[in-house]
């Protein structure tokens, strides 16, 4: 599996990983558990078994976009939930969210929340909160609308476990 994903700016990444401290230190499920290497404040655009990658670094070009991220953005399932920061999908992302998908090619059926028409961009605070502790979470992470850029763009393989800086 492979994730196409756009970075935010140095701002905006220390606001998220001051976020995820902050449920770390609630003692609640957070991002920032998540020591690997690779690891880092993303939204993801696209995920493919096996995309097309020669198009991107030339996308890689039309960055930075503007960012503006929103309030809390909540995906439950089984009794918990994926606790994000919603990204407000603006003109400039659409299109290049639109130009991304297809370069990469068309999504797997497991995929096609990535698709143009059913994409929530987000970056993830934390997975697997249970339903009970949502409150909790939200306190603790405390966000606020902000704006910012999306500076970087990288191809995470997930079968590997290596990062691709385009930018």
């Amino acid at each position: 599996m492979i994730s196409v994903e756009v970075l935010p700016d140095a701002a905006t990444e220390a606001l998220a990983l001051a976020a995820w401290r902050r449920l770390v230190d609630a003692g609640l499920p957070s991002a920032g558990r998540h020591t690997g290497e690779s690891n880092r404040p993303h939204i993801t655009v696209a995920v493919r078994e096996s995309p097309r990658l020669d198009g991107l670094a030339a996308l890689a070009d039309r960055l930075p976009l503007p960012l503006r991220l929103g309030g809390v953005l909540l995906f439950p399932r089984s009794g918990q939930a994926v606790v994000s920061w919603q990204v407000v999908l603006t003109a400039p992302l659409a299109e290049f969210h639109r130009r991304v998908t297809g370069a990469v090619g068309p999504a797997e059926e497991r995929y096609t929340h990535t698709e143009p028409d059913g994409w929530s961009p987000h970056l993830t605070m934390a997975r697997r909160v249970p339903l009970a502790d949502l409150g909790a979470a939200v306190a603790a992470i405390d966000l606020a609308p902000h704006a910012g850029e999306v500076t970087g763009l990288r191809i995470w393989d997930a079968t590997t476990r290596t990062v691709t800086t385009l930018r």
